[in-house]
């Protein structure tokens, strides 16, 4: 196993391994664990696996879970299609910054992508390193957030063009959570800003420390959630990575979020995903 990191900030291309083998193969899971956990998300090419390999390999991390709106692979629930073509929909859902499904009261702990067919430029991924990015806010910036809590809703985002009724039944089957600002890695316990383009509102910023009259922490409130978003856009916190056929990337959910570029229309791109299920943020 030949291990390259890609940035300062995150990501590691791991070569000389077949993928598909960790789904079988304790050993090796168990490095590339570790190697997750170390770079938070990791690249492999030219990976051959099919659906059954790829949701084994998924497994190893922890149990699938399916995405309410988008079509499952026949015979294996666990992976879920992200197929684009020059058919489909103008739809531009994926390009803005987030973590996967914060909008559950259980987002994911991570997902496996794979890519089966890509334009030949274009449709690149880009990851950013939310624990770098709260690492390296102001001092007095940190410790106004740290014990603030955020209301997540999908409402505002790819919910917004369905009909009502659509995002009624929604609403009711994923009422809309509340996570911490600053999210605490279960297992590396490293902290994390854990606010993404979910997010709505702060839910405990109204105290007597933040206002003086009436409603005048409005402004104040929102100024700072757009601005602690706005973190993420930091190219100093990021990587971007450039698909090709059979590439296959892994991330953790719970200390990054990423960016789909939507500059490949019309095109191609199929990318299947595994996404593994996560415990409540903290």
């Amino acid at each position: 196993m030949k291990v390259e990191t890609l940035t300062c900030a995150l990501g590691a291309e791991i070569s000389g391994i077949s993928l598909a083998e960790a789904g079988a193969n304790d050993d090796l899971a168990g490095a590339i664990e570790d190697l997750l956990l170390k770079h938070k998300v990791l690249f492999f090419r030219d990976q051959d696996m099919n659906d059954a390999q790829h949701a084994a390999v998924a497994r190893r991390f922890g149990e699938l879970e399916d995405h309410p709106l988008t079509t499952s692979v026949n015979g294996e629930p666990g992976i879920i299609r992200i197929w684009k073509s020059p058919e489909s929909p103008p739809e531009r859902y994926e390009n803005s910054w987030h973590n996967d499904a914060t909008w559950r009261e259980c987002p994911p702990m991570g997902a496996v992508l794979r890519c089966i067919e890509c334009p030949p430029v274009g449709g690149d991924t880009m990851w950013a390193n939310m624990e770098l990015a709260f690492e390296r806010l102001p001092d007095r910036v940190k410790e106004d957030i740290i014990d603030l809590r955020a209301r997540h809703s999908m409402e505002s985002t790819f919910m917004a063009a369905k009909p009502i009724q659509d995002q009624l039944a929604m609403k009711e089957r994923f009422p809309d959570p509340e996570h911490p600002v600053v999210r605490t890695h279960p297992v590396t316990k490293a902290k994390a800003l854990f606010v993404n383009a979910f997010t709505t509102h702060f839910t405990n910023f109204l105290t007597a420390s933040r206002v003086r009259y009436g409603q005048d922490y409005t402004d104040g409130s929102g100024e700072l959630l757009r601005y602690l978003i706005s973190q993420a856009q930091i190219p100093e916190y990021q990587l971007r990575w450039r698909w090709t056929p059979g590439a296959v990337a892994i991330w953790d959910n719970r200390c990054t979020q990423h960016y789909a570029v939507m500059d490949y229309p019309p095109c191609v791109r199929r990318m299947n995903r595994a996404t593994i299920m996560g415990d409540r943020p903290f």
